[in-house]
């Protein structure tokens, strides 16, 4: 069961990115991102499980969405009974972000995409809408790097465990101005800053493949994202602290 649950959350996002990428470029941010939140809750709906949103896109309201505290699959059904034994019933807690980067879907920018976490009920932190500071980096530098070091001591610890120069380094920054202090920061310790407009699960996960050229992402930013973000490092292998 836990095999086939799995395929079936696969489903879920791909039929989110679908969804979503027929919307791509055409300057629409909001409809793609409504298409895509119809396109998972539909097919959430249809798998054999008792799920519940724990980070979604708040509460709800007139538009269509996954808010927190939704509850989704067939056992959530009213007769539920009928198709659910309570000895097997599957509960699990949902993170999800349905087209997250959407301006860079509408514009036909890279780094769009369909994200969703699951764990069993009570495993994900239900991380409300505020900021925080994050920190993602390589497998080879998990248990090393530490969210409470500056980022020049970092970057030194980066170095290390990739062997590599700082100046080899490349850290990923939103382009925002609550980041101009650590931009200058990363800068002046050597290292090399790229900077996105959004997309930050993207530029996180990046960090835990080889051959992206990302080795750090850096900065502030929204929690939800940085709680998806960790919960795709982990499954990777890679380190990704919020704090």
């Amino acid at each position: 069961m836990e095999s086939t649950l799995g395929l079936e959350i696969i489903e879920v996002v791909e039929q989110a990115a679908i969804a979503s990428a027929r919307l791509m470029g055409k300057g629409d941010k909001n409809e793609a991102d409504r298409v895509a939140v119809e396109a998972m809750r539909e097919r959430m709906n249809k798998i054999h499980m008792r799920g519940r949103i724990v980070i979604g896109e708040g509460e709800r309201d007139d538009a269509p969405m996954l808010y927190i505290g939704e509850e989704v699959g067939i056992c959530t059904r009213e007769d539920a009974q009928a198709f659910c034994n309570p000895d097997e019933l599957i509960e699990i807690d949902i993170a999800v972000d349905p087209c997250e980067g959407t301006n860079l879907c509408a514009y036909g920018q890279p780094g769009s995409m369909a994200v969703l976490a699951i764990s069993e009920k009570g495993g994900l932190f239900a991380a409300p809408d505020f900021y925080m500071n994050k920190l993602a980096a390589p497998p080879a530098a998990k248990g090393k790097v530490d969210i409470r070091k500056s980022a020049t001591e970092n970057l030194k610890i980066l170095g290390e465990c990739l062997d590599r120069a700082i100046a080899e380094l490349v850290v990923v920054v939103m382009k925002r101005d609550r980041h101009n202090d650590l931009i200058k920061e990363i800068r002046e310790a050597g290292a090399r800053v790229r900077l996105i407009s959004d997309g930050d699960v993207s530029a996180a996960i990046s960090c835990g493949f080889e051959g992206t050229n990302i080795h750090a992402l850096m900065g502030i930013g929204a929690a939800p994202e940085g709680v998806i973000s960790a919960a795709a490092m982990r499954c990777l292998g890679g380190t990704s602290r919020v704090n």
